[in-house]
């Protein structure tokens, strides 16, 4: 098994002392809050890897930020609000952040929580009345494109257009659905008025939720937390504060375990709901949870039961885990509308089915594996529990064993992870060399590198990347491209996250902690990818050898459209021996562009995707004939466009044998399993990269022919 230095992920050492010494012989902060913000300010400046400058100007962008974070729609505060606050405190929080009594975001979150009763009364009397559909107006919902409101008048204003929108949404619908259902034996046509009475009802519901959150599950904790944020998110996108329970939701979600009971939650009309039952879990094995049960309210052991109304399915997860052993009750409400208390024992939970998997296509005489691997998953804590690397290794496996004539391996959505089992995963396809550089603030790079000279798997190779593959998703792309091992097939370009991040504990008494801590955890950006060519991924990302049109191109969703992004550099190359691939890129490129160019449906992706994205930045309309239109327009071109990314002919994908019922014994899994495998057989995109890899196939053939070698055999 490969092994990679224990260099990889530790932190500066002189970062470390300095920050460990920082507050001796000062004062302790006096509450909690301070506590947090001065360790994190501390943390921040002495050990992230491009820290800013925390003076009046940082704070200015702190204030701006976090008022947009509670208020993004700005349908909260006044003009007028801000003017108040910003006197007082838009250049003090760069003092609270060294010690000062910490104090803004409580004043900001007092009058926010004054202005949030102002908008639930105003929601309150608009939805009272009927709307009318005939009046020509258009309403803004981008709140970058607002100021914010000069009188508690233009607030309503604001209000009733939004609830009009919203309205009008679910009426056109309704209105859709009468229309279809026009003479049906059964239906009952409701009339315009009853239908309009029916969407007001329906968004009051939603508008209720809202502030009943706003409520419930919105304390000066909850808005401390976002404040911290603020400041964090600051530096650097992806430098997070998390308090504990948040943080050990993190950790689980890393490693694909945790200490539960077993039921998939829904959200559901304000309700938590039990949407099915995991075989052999707490919650199965009780018989006292059924999908459909309402999970009301949820109690540790004999502590008081926490009323769940205004939370998240997330937020009830978390009080729903913890500790292996320990009790949770839940008050249910079941399907005849009695309540119930269900105590359960936690226990280890699996979460198998966000793990590495794979299948086989077949097509003409090639026989191609497919590896999907969602996230570089690793169990830090067990160490036996499962890792991205090793389970990609064993699928390899398998594929070899049926004989595989190339691989694909899919990174779409793939946001990253572990750094270690990114090289270690890397090390399977090429023989030694460096796999990716990080850099610190100290400007000395680090090669991190594969030493072990075997390679599991020498054949064609593919990469599947789209606008959402990141971090250590770019790591094995890039190094894959750079050493001319495979094809990068996808977007124009992946994600483009370049920074290596670390989880810190807040600790009182050292400064820093390498565990979770009370106070919570900073996950701390520290240092910087680079390719082994010398350029960084950040921003850029990884450009696609192969790209095909997809709907996300044009939506701002990579790392280049944050504006606290950390920008791109290079550094040296790292020296690295090429593969020897058999085949020439550029004839690869030039055949998979004659069958985009030549396939409609690609075409039409790419023309209804730069016209739907167009639609994203406008006014929308709140008169019924003119929104019915363009929402016409706007469901037919998406439509067409899902339409377009499912093949008319199934490819030949089949899971490996013996796998076809790998979850027969929990039913949801294995149908999830099923819709699986039928997704992938209508995959334009997958269809595409097999297509790539039989070109790799072709091409080396016809290489090896002319050197006069051998070509494989081929019996299936």
């Amino acid at each position: 098994m490969k092994r990679l230095p224990i260099v990889i992920m530790m932190i500066v050492a002189g970062s470390f002392l300095a920050f460990q010494t920082m507050g001796t012989g000062t004062k302790n902060p006096p509450n909690k809050y301070e506590e947090i913000l001065k360790l994190v300010g501390s943390m921040l400046t002495q050990a992230h890897f491009s820290p800013q400058d925390i003076n009046d100007n940082f704070s200015r962008k702190i204030f701006s930020k976090y008022l947009v974070d509670l208020d993004p729609e700005k349908n909260m505060f006044l003009q007028s609000d801000i003017t108040s606050l910003q006197k007082k405190y838009e250049a003090k929080i760069d003092d609270e952040i060294k010690g000062a009594p910490v104090e803004f975001f409580q004043a900001a979150g007092k009058v926010f929580n004054t202005r949030m009763e102002e908008a639930a009364v105003i929601c309150n009397d608009v939805l009272a009345k009927p709307f009318d559909f005939t009046i020509d107006e258009q309403v803004i919902l981008d709140g970058d494109k607002l100021e914010y409101a000069g009188s508690a008048g233009e607030i309503k204003e604001r209000w009733r257009k939004k609830l009009k929108y919203l309205t009008l949404e679910r009426y056109s619908d309704m209105l859709d659905t009468r229309e279809k259902n026009k003479g049906k034996e059964g239906f009952v046509a409701k009339t315009d008025a009853e239908l309009e009475t029916d969407a007001r009802e329906k968004v009051k519901k939603i508008i209720d939720r809202l502030f009943e959150r706003f409520r419930f599950k919105f304390n000066d904790d909850d808005k401390f937390n976002v404040f911290v944020n603020a400041i964090t998110n600051t530096m650097d996108p992806h430098t997070e504060f998390f308090p504990p329970v948040d943080k050990r939701y993190f950790d689980e979600e890393m490693s694909g375990r945790f200490f539960g009971i077993g039921a998939q939650l829904q959200y559901d009309e304000g309700n938590i709901k039990v949407s099915s039952i995991v075989a052999g879990t707490p919650a199965w094995k009780s018989g006292e949870l059924k999908p459909g049960d309402i999970i009301q309210k949820v109690a540790q052991g004999k502590e008081e039961p926490v009323d769940l109304t205004g939370y998240l399915v997330t937020d009830a997860v978390k009080l729903i885990r913890g500790k292996k052993g320990t009790e949770v009750k839940l008050t249910l409400k079941k399907a005849d509308g009695s309540l119930k208390v269900v105590s359960l024992i936690r226990d280890e939970i699996v979460q198998d089915e966000t793990f590495a998997r794979s299948a086989i296509v077949k097509t003409g005489n090639s026989k191609i594996g497919y590896i999907f691997l969602p996230e570089f998953y690793a169990d830090f804590e067990n160490v036996n529990g499962n890792r991205s690397y090793i389970d990609v290794q064993k699928e390899v496996v398998k594929l070899k064993e049926q004989s595989v004539d190339g691989i694909v391996i899919d990174l779409r959505n793939n946001g990253g992870g572990s750094l270690y089992d990114v090289v270690q995963m890397a090390g399977l396809f090429i023989e030694d060399g460096p796999i990716v550089q990080v850099k610190d603030r100290e400007n000395r790079p680090q090669v991190l590198k594969d030493k072990d000279k075997s390679v599991l798997y020498t054949g064609p190779l593919a990469v599947m990347v789209n606008e959402f593959s990141a971090s250590a998703s770019e790591i094995f792309a890039a190094a894959i491209q750079d050493y001319g091992r495979g094809v990068v097939i996808g977007s124009t370009s992946t994600y483009g996250k370049g920074t290596v991040q670390r989880n810190i504990g807040l600790d009182p008494e050292t400064g820093f902690s390498m565990s979770n801590s009370e106070l919570g955890t900073v996950k701390l950006t520290l240092q910087k990818f680079y390719r082994i060519n010398g350029g960084s991924t950040q921003l850029r990302g990884v450009t696609s050898d192969i790209v095909l049109p997809d709907q996300l191109e044009h939506l701002k969703v990579r790392e280049k459209d944050n504006p606290d992004a950390l920008p791109w550099d290079e550094i040296n190359k790292s020296p690295y021996s090429a593969w020897n691939a058999g085949y020439d890129l550029k004839v690869i490129q030039q055949l998979s562009n004659q069958r985009i160019e030549n396939d409609p449906a690609f075409k039409l992706i790419k023309e209804n995707t730069e016209w739907l994205a167009s639609q994203n930045d406008k006014q929308y309309s709140l008169q019924l004939d003119k929104y019915r239109k363009e929402q016409k327009l706007i469901r037919a071109t998406f439509t067409q466009n899902e339409s377009l990314m499912k093949l008319k002919n199934d490819i030949n994908l089949s899971a490996l044998p013996g796998e076809t019922d790998r979850w027969a014994n929990d039913k949801s899994k294995q149908e999830r399993f099923n819709q699986w495998l039928k997704n992938l057989r209508k995959d334009i995109y997958l269809d595409q990269a097999v297509k790539v890899v039989n070109d790799v196939i072709s091409q080396q053939n016809l290489v090896k022919a002319k050197k006069g070698e051998e070509l494989p055999k081929k019996a299936f």
